[in-house]
């Protein structure tokens, strides 16, 4: 394998600079870019790429075939704060100090911007990023930081009133948790009033691209945040009549789920989970062209062969799945999430099937670019993958944590165990019958039931206090508060004991 430096020699080497498109000057030794896509709620299987015929992703299925994708990408928060500023700070959620959906996070840490920023790199941000405080220049390492409160703002002034044609039904102002779940979730898949060119998207893209116009010659580090498919699944006027509902099978629901299932959800019919899930996929392909705009401006650019691209999203989505409408759990499809990486001639074609976590990302970032590396590193680089090499020690298992309900789980290609405090009300919205039901475990054969719908914990104890050990080992070389973790307690209790979340207010207790 090539050293790190002689990896990042050839990849300067190889740089040239485009007088026109296809027009090739001279070899240059500025920085190659970094553009960072980023979805929220996005879930891995929602993606043509990735054998799911129904999705309509072609720019991105496009992008995956010029790069590396990473078909087996693990969040390490299914919510969108901790998993954003856990990438973000190249430390698990616990460790970053964001654990919770309104936690900001803290001036003092580390980020990917912060590194770039110290490597001579221009950093900007458009559109969301869960950062909880104002969108203000230098914000984590950001130069330009147009986060979701100054995109909002600037958006509506420029885009002017709305004007629906007449006869048009749209979506109503959204109010989760205040109207019926399927209004806020968009059951009836009504289009936002806007068409296209209107769309926040479409803004956040044409920003995106001014800034790259604007800093062509330039190393640049850019992140472009869309909002979609984030509930209530926004997408045009234009849009309305893609997809039928009713073409959409509904996800079963296992004979274990009933209890757990948010009560939030409780009365949604068939047809209004077969016209969620319509609304999701039609937001999904509007994502899809706003990638692609941002695409194709690189490319116009003549930067393309220049840039690192990444497409992610923050983390997984059900539709249907355990009878859910969310994420907030650590079942398969709030965890599984899209991960491209792509930069020509430099990065191999391919699909890796190993694990990956999104933790993983920030290293590789750094290293590909030739940034300093982070002090405290919870991920790895993937540049061995994207090298189109044998990687002889690859992941066995995955970890992730959602702290508002004090669960956490690991997974391997043939298991799944999850353990719960039980101790925790929720306060996120998502009660269920028992909303502190006490200390439970759940195990899962994926080979057998890769639903995840039969717990067989109490057949398998010595696996469980297997995977038991290992989440603690993860806890306990992880946390900041590893060393005050009280002696002599049980493995289950020492788990307890990490899975509350520092950053929470306390519980208002079950309700």
């Amino acid at each position: 394998m090539p050293t790190r430096r002689t990896f990042l020699a050839g990849a300067a080497s190889g740089l040239l600079t485009r007088t026109a498109r296809g027009a090739v000057a001279h070899p240059r030794d500025r920085k190659p870019n970094l553009l960072y896509l980023f979805a929220d709620d996005h879930a891995g299987y929602v993606f043509h790429a990735d054998g799911n015929s129904r999705a309509e992703t072609p720019h991105l299925d496009h992008l995956a075939s010029e790069g590396t994708r990473f078909a087996a990408n693990y969040c390490n928060a299914p919510v969108c704060t901790p998993s954003r500023q856990s990438i973000l700070t190249g430390q698990l959620p616990h460790s970053a100090g964001v654990t919770v959906l309104g936690t900001p996070l803290e001036d003092g840490k580390p980020t990917l911007a912060k590194n770039l920023d110290a490597s001579g790199y221009v950093t900007a941000v458009f559109g969301k990023m869960h950062f909880n405080r104002p969108g203000t220049p230098g914000l984590h390492g950001f130069q330009t930081c147009c986060t979701e409160d100054v995109a909002q703002t600037e958006w509506l002034r420029d885009v002017g009133p709305e004007h629906v044609p007449e006869g048009i039904r749209t979506k109503p102002r959204w109010r989760p948790f205040r109207d019926p779940a399927r209004i806020w979730l968009n059951a009836d898949k009504l289009p936002f009033p806007r068409v296209e060119a209107e769309m926040k998207n479409t803004w956040t893209a044409q920003h995106a691209c001014q800034f790259m116009t604007e800093h062509r010659s330039d190393p640049f580090a850019l992140w472009v945040s869309f909002q979609t498919p984030h509930s209530p699944f926004d997408f045009p006027l234009e849009d309305r009549d893609r997809f039928d509902p009713k073409s959409f099978p509904v996800p079963e629901v296992g004979p274990e789920d009933p209890p757990q299932i948010p009560l939030i959800f409780r009365d949604l019919t068939a047809a209004d989970k077969q016209g969620i899930i319509a609304a999701y996929y039609t937001s999904v392909a509007f994502l899809d062209r706003s990638v692609g705009t941002v695409l194709a401006k690189l490319n116009e650019l003549g930067l393309d062969r220049d840039t690192l691209v990444i497409y992610m999203a923050d983390h997984g989505y059900f539709l249907g799945q355990h009878g859910r409408i969310e994420k907030h759990s650590c079942y398969d499809p709030a965890l599984r999430v899209p991960l491209i990486m792509r930069w020509p001639d430099k990065i191999a074609r391919g699909v890796v099937t190993n694990f990956t976590e999104s933790v993983d990302v920030g290293p590789t970032i750094l290293d590909l670019l030739g940034a300093e590396g982070f002090d405290v590193n919870h991920g790895q680089s993937l540049r061995a993958y994207v090298g189109g090499k044998r990687v002889e020690k690859p992941r066995q298992e995955i970890f992730s944590e959602y702290l508002e309900n004090e669960e956490a789980c690991v997974r391997t290609t043939e298991w799944k165990f999850i353990q719960c405090s039980g101790k925790r009300a929720r306060t996120e919205g998502y009660i269920t019958d028992n909303p502190t039901p006490g200390r439970y475990v759940r195990l899962y054969d994926l080979k057998a039931d890769p639903g995840e719908f039969h717990n067989v914990a109490d057949q398998h104890p010595a696996l469980v206090q297997k995977f038991s050990a290992d989440m603690l080992a993860v806890f306990r070389a992880t946390h900041p508060e590893a060393h005050q973790e009280p002696a002599k307690l049980a493995d289950a209790e020492a788990i307890d004991w990490y899975l509350r979340p520092r950053d929470a207010k306390p519980s208002p207790g079950p309700s």
